[in-house]
Parts: C-alpha cells; sequence; structure tokens
C-alpha cells in the first residue's frame, strides 16, 4: 500500500472512531496520587481504559499503581521527584539501584510497558534558582547508564520533563524562540544528549496560567476556536497561546542545530475551580479542542504532525500544594472519585465514562449547629484549624463555593475536615459548634463532599493502598495549608 493509500485509510478509520484515543493518536493523561481518600489503582487503570487513554504519566514510581498497570497495555512514563535528584546525580549505583527497583522489575516480571523515565518534574524552572541545575543533567546522565546496564535503553527512554519557561522570544514571535540564557548552555547539553539517545523534549505548557497571570491577556487566545487578535509571525499565523508556546520551543530547537528531535507535550490542561478562570464551562472548552484536534491529527504550524499529549490531568488531588494557587488542587477531569466533571467529545461515538465500584463513607454530613452564631470568633478559629488539614480551596475569590454566607461557609470548613478524617468521632464537635446530619445540607451549586471509603473499597476488591496514599493516611497534619482566602462571614 502506498503512502497516500495509508494516509487515507488513517483517516477513515480516525472517522468511524476506530483510532480515537486508544489508538496511534498519541493522547495520554496524568495520574497524580496526592490525595487523602485516593481512588484504587485498580479503579483508575479500569477508568483509563474505558476512556481510551493508551499513555499515562505517573509522578513517582509508586508500586500499587505500575502493579494495577501490568498487561493493561497502556504506555507508562514514570517520573522521579526533584528531591531524589541529588543522589541519583551523585551516584551511578543509586540511578542503578532505582531503575532496577521501579523499571526492570515492572517491565520483565509483570508486563508494565514502560517507556519513559521522567528525571524530576520542571526542575529548572526559574522560580527554583539553582536549586537543581547542578542535579537535573547528571541524573538524567545516570539514569540513562543505568538503563543501558538493564538492556533497556532501546526500549525505555530518559527525559526530563520541562517548563516551557526554559525557552523564551525576544521578538515576542515564535520565531524568536531561544533558551534562556542563564540556562543556555545546560540546556544545549541536554538537548544533545537527548537526540544522541533518540530521547523527545518534554515540555508543559500552560495557556490557563498566561491567562490567570496577566489581566490584560486575550482570552480567547487562551483556547482553540481562533482570536479576534492573531499573531502574525513571517508567513505565520498563530490564533492560539498553546501553538504559539509550541513553535517558540520548535524554533529553539531549530536555532540550535536540533530541527527533528521529537517533543512530547507533558503536561497541558485547564482547572475547574480556585480562580476565577478556574471553571467547569473553561475546562470543557479548553480539554475539547484540544481533544478535538488531536483527534483530526492537528499539528501547529511549525510541525503538522501532533506531538504526543499528557492532558492534566486525570483526578483531582486534594493534598496538593497550593503554593502556585488554590486551582492545583482541581485540574481533573474527573473529580477526586472518579465522578464525571463535564462530558468531553473522545471521538464519533465515544464520551467519558466514569469510575466503577467506588463506595462512599456514610451519608451523614456536619454542619455549624443551628444555636451558633457565625460571627463568634471560635467560628473563625475552627476554620483556620480545619483547613490546615482538609480541602477548603473552593471557598476562595470566584471559586465555586466563593459566595456562600457565614453559616454555610462555615458548614462547608466543617465538612471536608469531618469527611477529610473519615467521619471518625470527634471530628465534627469543634468546641460543640457542629453537629452531624443525614440531610444533604449542599447549598445550591456548591456540593458539600461524602468521601470515598478507602478500606472498604479496597478489601471489596482485594486491593491496597499506593504508597502515596498510605503516607498521607498516615500523616494528614502534613497537609498544611493556611486559609489564605477571604471568608465571607459578614456577607
Amino acid at each position: 500500500m502506498g503512502l497516500n493509500d495509508r494516509n487515507k485509510c488513517m483517516l477513515v478509520f480516525c472517522i468511524i472512531g476506530a483510532c480515537l484515543v486508544a489508538g496511534g493518536v498519541g493522547l495520554g493523561v496524568n495520574w497524580g496520587l496526592q490525595a487523602t481518600h485516593p481512588l484504587p489503582p485498580e479503579i483508575v487503570v479500569k477508568l483509563l481504559k474505558d476512556n481510551g487513554f493508551n499513555k499515562v504519566k505517573l509522578f513517582e514510581a509508586d508500586h500499587a499503581a505500575l502493579t494495577a498497570l501490568a498487561n493493561s497495555g497502556i504506555e507508562v512514563m514514570v517520573g522521579i521527584p526533584n528531591d531524589m535528584l541529588a543522589s541519583i546525580a551523585g551516584n551511578v549505583q543509586a540511578a542503578i539501584n532505582w531503575v532496577n527497583q521501579n523499571v526492570s522489575t515492572f517491565v520483565s516480571r509483570t508486563g508494565v510497558n514502560i517507556r519513559y523515565v521522567a528525571v524530576g518534574n520542571e526542575p529548572l524552572l526559574k522560580n527554583y534558582g539553582d536549586k537543581f541545575t547542578h542535579t537535573a543533567f547528571p541524573a538524567l546522565q545516570n539514569i540513562q547508564a543505568a538503563l543501558i546496564k538493564a538492556g533497556l535503553a532501546q526500549k525505555v527512554k530518559a527525559t526530563i520533563p520541562l517548563n516551557a519557561d526554559v525557552y523564551q522570544s525576544d521578538t515576542n514571535l515564535p520565531s524568536g524562540g531561544n533558551f534562556r540564557a542563564d540556562i543556555h548552555t545546560l540546556m544545549i547539553n541536554i538537548v544533545k544528549f537527548l537526540s544522541n539517545n533518540a530521547a523527545p523534549v518534554v515540555v508543559n505548557i500552560y495557556p490557563f496560567l498566561s491567562l490567570n497571570s496577566d489581566p490584560n491577556f486575550p482570552i480567547d487566545f487562551a483556547f482553540f476556536e481562533g482570536a479576534s487578535h492573531p499573531i502574525v509571525d513571517g508567513s505565520l499565523t498563530y490564533n492560539n497561546v498553546f501553538e504559539a508556546n509550541y513553535d517558540t520551543l520548535i524554533s529553539a530547537l531549530e536555532k540550535n542545530g536540533f530541527p527533528n528531535l521529537p517533543v512530547i507535550i507533558g503536561e497541558v490542561g485547564w482547572p475547574t475551580d480556585g480562580a476565577p478562570n478556574a471553571n467547569i464551562e473553561n475546562a470543557r472548552k479548553f480539554n475539547q479542542g484540544l481533544i478535538t484536534r488531536i483527534l483530526q491529527g492537528k499539528g501547529t504550524p511549525k510541525r503538522r504532525t501532533p506531538p504526543d499529549v499528557y492532558i492534566f490531568s486525570l483526578i483531582d488531588e486534594d493534598a496538593k500544594s497550593v503554593d502556585p494557587g488554590n486551582f492545583e488542587r482541581h485540574w481533573g477531569m474527573f473529580y477526586y472519585d472518579g465522578r464525571i466533571k463535564y462530558q468531553l467529545k473522545m471521538g464519533s461515538s465515544r464520551n467519558l465514562v466514569p469510575a466503577k465500584g467506588v463506595k462512599y463513607l456514610a451519608k451523614k454530613w456536619c454542619v455549624m449547629g443551628p444555636q451558633v452564631n457565625p460571627m463568634d470568633p471560635r467560628v473563625s478559629e475552627s476554620i483556620s484549624y480545619a483547613c490546615q488539614f482538609a480541602d477548603c480551596t473552593s471557598l476562595g475569590y470566584g471559586s465555586s463555593c466563593g459566595n456562600l454566607d457565614a453559616r454555610n461557609n462555615a458548614s462547608y470548613v466543617f465538612n471536608m475536615y469531618y469527611q477529610t478524617k473519615n467521619q471518625s468521632a470527634g471530628a465534627c464537635n469543634f468546641n460543640n459548634m457542629a453537629i452531624t446530619t443525614t440531610t444533604d445540607p449542599s447549598p445550591n451549586g456548591c456540593p458539600f463532599e461524602i468521601m470515598i471509603d478507602v478500606s472498604k473499597t479496597l478489601k471489596d476488591r482485594n486491593l491496597r493502598p499506593s504508597s502515596s496514599a498510605m503516607r498521607l493516611q498516615k500523616g494528614l497534619g502534613v497537609v498544611l495549608f493556611v486559609l489564605a482566602m477571604s471568608l465571607s462571614f459578614g456577607s
């Protein structure tokens, strides 16, 4: 069959839905594990397969997650956290041990399709300063040496996920792209190393952050439906920031002698809460536009072939750091329990489907007692305490529950703490200001959650929690989030 005939066949397959996400289209998703009540790994893998995702990125080598991925056919990118880079960079034996424990074992013994090792996560981010600049590249070199020693270097590629701030444009046009001056030499060494080992560049691109950080950013330029003021760069026109950002990287690669180096989008997505522009409608609009262009095989003006893309993210993580913003806990296309947030068309005949087999705690909620004055100073103290351990990010300005009155505001916080503590005795007290109820107290548009019963779900499915889940369950007090938002007690 000739090339044109093959292309016609691929087009037909995509039209009838046979190529969708689960084919060679290159659509993946990030699976984060920073949750107080995580979905069991087996349920998550079923969720991935039911929705046609054939690629997944893990931020750490969680053995329960990797075990669940065994013989699933899903391609895996497994990550090494930044806090491990120094030890791996300083000792090749540490890299060998890591590969043996977290790659070789799962590839050879359980049939996990590990294709990439992500060495660090945005370690060259400008905000980190020099914290990881001296360890990221040596760690990459040592992991590569360990993969060679294990006989896996042809199958498994080592790379470094980079934030898009490693490159910039002096002309504010994609064609002016080059690597950041302070890390230019380092980036050339990394890119050359990746090229020599047939490994891709991995970059994270976040149009949401561009919009969120700049009040003058044109909102239509953040999406994929065309812009009222496109960027014209010579003969090329850019209607969205995703393509302009991506092609700035391509220009940087071309300018430094690597015009054909493959690129993977390691993270891209849109959050649904925690900021004024983080809402379900914007997230649906962005992710549907992203998925549609991938299914159509659409690249960018400089690279017509679309890259592999890992959407950020699959499910919400209520224990993530909120240093970048309250939206950090709300990137999921699914809620923490695998319920669908918003529907997406995954092809001509496929929609998203929710997780199956999830068990919940009892239908009980914790609310402020009817006799309590919401203006009592003890209420404010209790809220500040509870939000150190429970997720209160939906209460911030512009967020889904940001307009609650004082009583519902406090009840929301009391309930989140109560649920995070597994509805344990004494968790709904707050100096005798709270009571339990079996009537759903959710105000309109602001659901009061009931958490997953992790122990019952694990028991029913004969599963064990991931290592991340066990660490979080043992030390919820580590999840320190001081309430940095305006709680409208007087409203």
